[in-house]
């Protein structure tokens, strides 16, 4: 079956949101064997709405729309659909039930504008809305378009998740007589064109039904392996093989094949050895330590972070040397080093991690340019403190991110190896 998403509004096209609800719908469709061949976003105006849909009806058997069902005077889904189709609206007993339950809890009188949000197109089986008060709408749209299915849904995103989660897929998975399984594989340390060249045997040589497709990203580059078939054990078979061929091919730059972050997995690997960690953060200002920390569960191996951001801070909080600041600048790996010795030893943690570095847009120099980081990492009953000088090429958003990624990499390098 086709499936095809529009996502309907004008601060979509301007760039004032982000379409994270195609996204999330598209992930729920895959769970159940139902891979979306089209997105298309489109403005509020009537005509286009028309014009849209009625293009994608011909081509897809199931059109799904988010926005454009709120009660203010640029939600015109509603009424594009109802031109579309020829079609009037009807009251749901059951919209216009929970629409009254939630005014009330508010205090409010019910208006005209109101009860329009309970109002669906004529022969709609009625998604209910557990969230808001715009009732969703599934509708077979009947012989004009190969009696393909529309399905009506807010663009709020918890409105939408819920609708799709309780209704939607339910209703749908039972029509699927597909499989479609998705692997990720998470890089660390690697280019896309050097991943690319590593593994192109296994590219040239992909079994049927199954694709592979890099997704670079800020920090690196991850792959997803996906497969699409009728049977169930075939499919996981022939993704997995993929997965594996890969995996024996760069396996030293690959963290994970899973659904989990860098800092899910480093939190795994302390757990694992017992072990705590710190952090003695300059030009991350923070970043590190709230990306270890973004992991539920984090206070069982997260101990102290350390936001030393002037040398006098350096100084007095990790007694970095002032002669070493002096001598070879905060921005080096002499600081770094001595920045996880002073957190490593005033935290009692296992490990530290340090990173010193200029993320921009000024303060380099032709020695040290913008983008210069360097870190380093200490453990517990060892002498020797690792340390590293990186050049990242970006604004100081991306700089930073990347500092933190780096430092996260090398942390894990260093987990990975014991």
């Amino acid at each position: 079956m086709r499936l095809e998403i529009i996502s309907v509004g004008d601060e979509l096209l301007k760039g004032h949101r982000v379409n994270t609800n195609a996204a999330f719908i598209a992930r729920a469709f895959a769970g159940i064997g139902m891979p979306v061949g089209r997105v298309v976003v489109c403005s509020d105006l009537e005509h286009e709405i028309v014009s849209v849909f009625a293009e994608s009806l011909e081509r897809a058997d199931i059109v799904l729309v988010t926005g454009g069902l709120g009660p203010t005077r640029d939600d015109r889904t509603k009424k594009a659909v109802q031109q579309l189709l020829e079609r009037g609206v009807e009251l749901s007993q059951e919209a216009y039930q929970n629409l009254a339950g939630r005014i009330k809890k508010r205090g409010l009188a019910m208006s005209a504008l109101l009860r329009d949000q309970a109002m669906v197109i004529e022969g709609s089986y009625v998604i209910p809305n557990t969230k808001g008060t715009a009732a969703g709408m599934i509708i077979a749209c009947g012989e004009r378009f190969h009696h393909h299915s529309l399905v009506l849904m807010p663009g709020v995103p918890s409105e939408m998740k819920a609708m799709m989660e309780l209704t939607v897929i339910p209703y749908f998975a039972v029509l699927s007589d597909t499989v479609l399984r998705h692997t990720p594989i998470k890089t660390l340390g690697i280019g896309e064109s050097t991943l690319a060249d590593m593994i192109v045997d296994v590219e040239d040589h992909l079994p049927e039904g199954t694709t592979l497709a890099y997704l670079p990203h800020a920090t690196g580059v991850n792959l997803m392996i996906s497969t699409l078939g009728r049977d169930r054990e075939m499919v996981d078979r022939d993704n997995r093989a993929v997965v594996d061929a890969i995996v024996r091919r760069a396996d030293k730059f690959i963290y994970a094949t899973s659904e989990v972050t860098l800092e899910e997995t480093i939190g795994s690997m302390l757990v694992s050895g017992g072990q705590r960690v710190a952090v003695a953060e300059s030009c991350t200002g923070g970043l590190l330590a709230s990306r270890l920390t973004d992991v539920p569960g984090s206070s069982s191996y997260f101990l102290q972070g350390f936001v030393v951001y002037s040398n006098e801070a350096k100084h007095s909080a990790l007694g970095v040397p002032e002669e070493t600041i002096k001598r070879f600048g905060a921005v080096s790996e002499e600081v770094a080093r001595a920045m996880a010795s002073g957190c490593l030893e005033r935290s009692g943690a296992d490990v530290a991690v340090a990173t010193t570095g200029i993320a921009g847009p000024s303060g380099g120099s032709p020695e040290k340019p913008v983008g210069t980081l360097c870190l380093a990492i200490a453990r517990k009953n060892s002498d020797d403190v690792f340390s590293r000088t990186l050049f990242m090429l970006g604004d100081r958003a991306q700089n930073k991110l990347r500092f933190s990624e780096a430092a996260l990499r090398e942390l894990w390098e260093i987990l990975r190896c014991g």
